[in-house]
């Protein structure tokens, strides 16, 4: 998997994995209802994978290119180091179709997505090392323009790491481009990472993620940047 030009240099992929990929042709209807399936919506396609913001913008990948809708997406508690099974992972994402030639369609597209375009990233040197997550989407599905409260096909940043890393990094990316935020996710998350949406143009949050992974880098290298000690004593 390629590190898109616009983020800093010295980025490690980790290509996500997809642990379970299953169609139910003909969901039953209680079920299809509990999942809140619209009208038309008969087949099922569920997916698990170790990396749970990078399925989610696969999932709304998916939406781009199938007659599908993403029914239930949530991220599993603790993350994939301590899933329930080996099959568990860090997310359950469901697509719903009219039949399972569209599921199949979605699905592909997601594998794709997975494969080529979603990952998190980790510094390539020494030293602390956390994962983190600076994605640009250069045009939404259904999905995410739907949670990020824009129009689909406008571009978002969607950024995620850990606690202090997110919010030293989300303060850095709103500040270096004409960007939005339109979501915000503090922690603790299911997973304990935090993070945010924004949105303005395409060059603006892919400077905005870029910013941000920089500032992740940054925290990596001197996380007790602060703990100075003073000329006084406290009593």
């Amino acid at each position: 998997m390629d590190v898109p030009s616009w983020l800093p240099a010295g980025l490690k992929p980790l290509p996500p994995r997809l642990l379970a990929c299953r169609v139910i042709p003909h969901a039953d209807p209680a079920l299809r209802a509990r999942l809140g399936c619209g009208d038309g919506h008969s087949a099922l396609g569920l997916v698990t994978a170790d990396q749970d913001d990078s399925t989610y913008a696969a999932l709304d990948h998916a939406t781009k290119f199938a007659r599908v809708d993403v029914v239930y997406a949530k991220s599993l508690y603790a993350g994939a180091a301590h899933a329930s099974g080996p099959l568990s992972g860090e997310i359950l994402g469901v697509l719903a179709g009219p039949d399972p030639d569209e599921v199949a369609e979605g699905l592909a597209a997601l594998r794709d997505y997975l494969e080529r375009s979603a990952c998190f990233y980790t510094p390539a040197g020494g030293g602390v090392a956390p994962a983190f997550f600076p994605h640009v989407i250069s045009e939404t599905g259904l999905y995410l323009s739907q949670l990020a409260g824009i129009a689909p096909g406008q571009p978002l940043a969607y950024l995620i790491a850990p606690p202090v890393e997110a919010m030293v990094a989300v303060d850095a990316a709103l500040k270096a481009a004409d960007v939005t935020m339109q979501a915000f996710f503090g922690p603790p998350t299911e997973t304990n990472f935090a993070g945010a949406y924004l949105t303005g143009s395409l060059a603006a949050c892919e400077a905005a993620a870029s910013a941000f992974a920089a500032a992740v880098c940054e925290v990596a290298a001197q996380p007790l940047a602060a703990a100075r000690r003073f000329d006084r004593q406290r009593s």
